[in-house]
């Protein structure tokens, strides 16, 4: 049962990439009619939230690689979305400044996601060992005891991908509609072309956080279920 539950998240997810991908492509090659590049945006958005502080730079991961850094306080941005001047482009810089306006005005659910970034940093480079190790002890001795520590480490790894969702579904609440108020999106065309895409992208995140709660459920059935 699991392993066709396994499939399905995969299939999906493949499906939801895809579309994400080729939403990007398809409104980067739609033209901003206010003939902005997405690093004038960023620095424009930035400036009307009052946020003078924070940086915005190139990213140095090539495509798709576009986040915001509380540590240092930068917008990173790919090149497409850096030097471009499309509706993708103006989305995808709007969407990281969110996040740079929820930092500067302490938005809850991020201060709790960047407090659990050092123990789920930890957690997440460990959790597949310790799950094989765990396995394969309770499997020869019953001992439960590494599968147990390993169970609890992807649960928080599972708790982040959740805890990430209302943060990125905020920022995009929060581009969308500057991008209208500020008249940077100057047709219902390219509003909407907008909105579709950081939809596509949000969609990753709910992939990505059900893939984790279903790999969790899946460990802790082992571990439960066999001590029955």
């Amino acid at each position: 049962m699991y392993w066709i539950i396994f499939i399905g998240i995969a299939v999906i997810s493949w499906i939801v990439q895809s579309r994400f991908k080729n939403k990007f492509k398809k409104y980067s090659e739609f033209p901003l009619s206010s003939g902005l590049s997405g690093a004038e945006i960023a620095q424009k958005m930035l400036h009307e939230n009052g946020i003078y502080d924070v940086k915005v730079l190139v990213a140095d991961g090539g495509g798709l690689s576009d986040h915001y850094n509380p540590a240092n306080k930068t917008v990173n941005l790919s090149n497409e979305v850096y030097y471009g001047r499309s509706v993708a482009a103006a989305a995808v810089a709007a969407h990281e400044c969110g996040h740079a306006v929820q930092h500067a005005t302490a938005y809850s659910w991020l201060q709790f996601r960047s407090a659990m970034v050092p123990v789920v940093s930890v957690a997440s480079r460990l959790t597949s060992w310790v799950l094989i190790a765990g396995v394969l002890m309770m499997a020869f001795s019953g001992n439960p005891w590494i599968l147990a520590v390993g169970v609890g480490a992807l649960f928080l790894t599972t708790l982040f991908a959740f805890v990430t969702l209302p943060v990125e579904f905020d920022a995009s609440g929060r581009a969308l509609k500057w991008l209208e108020t500020a008249n940077v999106t100057h047709s219902r065309d390219e509003h909407d072309g907008a909105k579709d895409a950081l939809k596509w992208a949000a969609m990753t995140y709910v992939v990505a956080a059900l893939s984790a709660l279903v790999t969790l459920l899946y460990y802790a059935y082992i571990l439960f279920g066999r001590r029955d």
